[in-house]
């Protein structure tokens, strides 16, 4: 019988970083995208050597995808439209977007990812439980 293997957190988060990290590559492409694409191509390569993320928690790529819009949702709090702010030497305006969609990307991403994660996590402890059960028999 082929055993199963929990999934580990530190896998899951290490996954989560590369989902960011690419999305960030993705949506910063002309500015700061291109220092961070080797480091997460770097960091694709590693996960994929690292025989305890191989499994599922490969999901956190969701999760991770979701972090960055969720970040943009809250950089446009005030959106969509011109938002002014005062500073000590006069104002400051500059355009935003609406939050919303960005928001709701953000969290349905980081739901599914997140619930995929755990939905394993579970179904691990449950095999784990019935097998000790039958090995008690």
């Amino acid at each position: 019988m082929n055993a199963a293997v929990r999934p580990g957190i530190w896998p899951f988060l290490a996954w989560v970083a590369l989902g960011a990290g690419f999305v960030l590559t993705a949506l910063t492409a002309l500015s700061i995208g291109v220092f961070v694409l080797p480091v997460a191509i770097a960091a694709l390569i590693v996960l994929l050597r690292w025989r305890g993320s191989r499994n599922v928690t490969a999901v956190g790529l969701l999760t991770g995808a979701g972090i960055v819009p969720l970040y943009v949702s809250y950089l446009n709090r005030d959106g969509p439209g011109t938002v002014c702010r005062g500073t000590a030497t006069g104002q400051t305006c500059i355009y935003e977007w609406s939050p919303w969609p960005w928001l709701l990307a953000g969290v349905a991403l980081v739901a599914v990812g997140m619930g995929l994660f755990l939905w394993n996590w579970w179904r691990y402890a449950g095999r784990r439980s019935r097998s000790a059960l039958h090995s008690r028999a």
